[in-house]
């Protein structure tokens, strides 16, 4: 007994508690918040690289932005616009409203430019965004080549979303832009254009968090070009508080660098280099799993709280579970499939067998034995095979056993019906969210 003990230590110590599986499923974050935290302590060098790649596609806009403030500070040095400083007081009428059209002429080329910058960061976008989803999935992840297969699947959802916030900002600008040149010219009208600016940047946010929704959306279910901005305005209005408070969550380090004060901008830039685009990201799509498990994982059937570890035991996932609801199966978990279906059925887990120190014991033959005690020892054997079966016949039904089979065949049917079948496009119901 103390061989056996000092064996099984030995070997825990060389595996690692790290081969239960009970271990592995507990390390996992129970909640939201946590997930969170820790993707940021274990994978702050792969947000890092995320957010490279994401950054790289975002430098013509980034170009744009600093071209615009550029040419708008060089108007404001050059241009005529003084001569209320007491030099040619009264104001000159030619000169009235000059500053505000240079600027409306200005805008209008930059705001039209940024609409072709925002189809190629689209592309770091829908990489950066299937990267972060699988590692809130607790998925495995190659960065390079997930980014490229996450443009490849989400790049056209994406580009409906920035399209349309950009073109609604191109909009915006401009009508704000006519409304300071009509102020300019007419003071008497300054409340209903003030009003409609206001209205206009409201209508700016709200484009923005329906952009949002559209991208994490586009990037975890399939689903048309209308359904798809139809479903991120219902989530927008059904979730507006906390869709409020999480997009601002969000966007802090590019909120540093818009408010112009000289720390916070130089922190901001650092973090834009570092980890901004990354950060957004995470915090977004670890908002809208919650969202999508409260909401709508439910309603299709699907186990909610993925990557998360539920204690009770409720939450838990299977690949085979997930394929069978339409989950996009990243090439890992593929992979993973084939692994466990190529190696077998384990016979010491699809069936209970029963312990060794429990139950009957094998006769001993004595040194110096006759006819009686062969007898005994193959009755003995009768006995032992007999009670294994029934201890096998009553807890064949336990749910491990059940699970493990259950799980194992699902995954083997899959794997079939992929290699020996083709693919159908399946025509989708109108008003129903079909799982990636």
């Amino acid at each position: 007994m103390a061989y056996k003990e000092h064996k099984g230590l030995v070997a825990r110590m060389l595996e690692g508690k790290e081969r239960s599986d009970d271990y592995a499923r507990s390390t996992l974050p129970s909640n939201r918040w946590s997930l969170f935290w820790d993707i940021i302590k274990g994978r702050f060098g792969r947000l890092m690289f995320i957010n490279l790649l994401v950054l790289i596609t975002f430098v013509p806009i980034i170009l744009i932005f600093l071209w615009r403030e550029m040419t708008l500070s060089a108007q404001n040095l050059i241009g005529p616009y003084g001569s209320g400083l007491g030099v040619g007081y009264p104001v000159i009428p030619e000169i009235t409203g000059m500053a505000e059209w240079t600027k409306f002429q200005s805008d209008v080329l930059f705001f039209a430019l940024y609409i072709p910058a925002s189809a190629i960061a689209a592309l770091g976008i829908s990489g950066g965004m299937y990267i972060i989803r699988n590692l809130i999935w607790t998925e495995g992840v190659f960065v390079a080549n997930d980014f490229v297969r996450g443009i490849k699947r989400n790049y056209l959802n994406v580009l409906e979303a920035v399209l349309l916030f950009t073109l609604i900002l191109f909009v915006t600008q401009t009508t704000s832009n006519l409304a300071d040149v009509v102020i300019a010219n007419d003071s008497s009208k300054i409340a209903w254009m003030t009003v409609s600016k206001i209205g206009g940047y409201i209508f700016v946010v709200l484009a923005l968090l329906i952009a949002f929704w559209m991208i994490s959306l586009g990037v975890n279910y399939r689903q048309g070009p209308w359904q798809l901005f139809r479903n991120a305005v219902i989530m927008t209005i059904g979730t507006f508080p906390q869709t409020v408070f999480f997009a601002f969550l969000a966007l802090i380090p590019f909120l540093l660098i818009m408010l112009g004060i000289g720390m916070l901008v130089a922190f901001g830039i650092v973090l834009l280099l570092l980890i901004s685009f990354s950060y957004a990201m995470l915090v977004w799509m670890d908002y809208s799993q919650w969202a999508f498990d409260k909401f709508i994982n439910p309603n299709l059937g699907v186990k909610v709280g993925r990557g998360l570890y539920d204690k009770s035991g409720k939450r838990e996932e299977t690949v085979s579970g997930m394929a069978g609801k339409g989950l996009d199966e990243s090439a890992a978990l593929r992979e993973y499939r084939r692994m466990i279906v190529a190696q077998g059925k384990s016979k010491l887990v699809c069936r209970p067998i029963k312990p060794i120190d429990d139950g009957t014991e094998l006769y001993q033959l004595p040194e110096s034995f006759s006819r009686e005690d062969l007898q005994k020892l193959k009755k003995s054997k009768e006995d032992m095979v007999e009670d294994v079966k029934a201890f096998e016949e009553l807890h064949k039904d336990d749910e491990q056993y059940v699970e493990y089979n259950r799980q194992f065949e699902e995954q083997e049917k899959a794997l079939q019906d992929e290699s020996g079948k083709k693919k159908k496009k399946l025509k989708k119901p109108p008003k129903m969210l079909n799982r990636r």
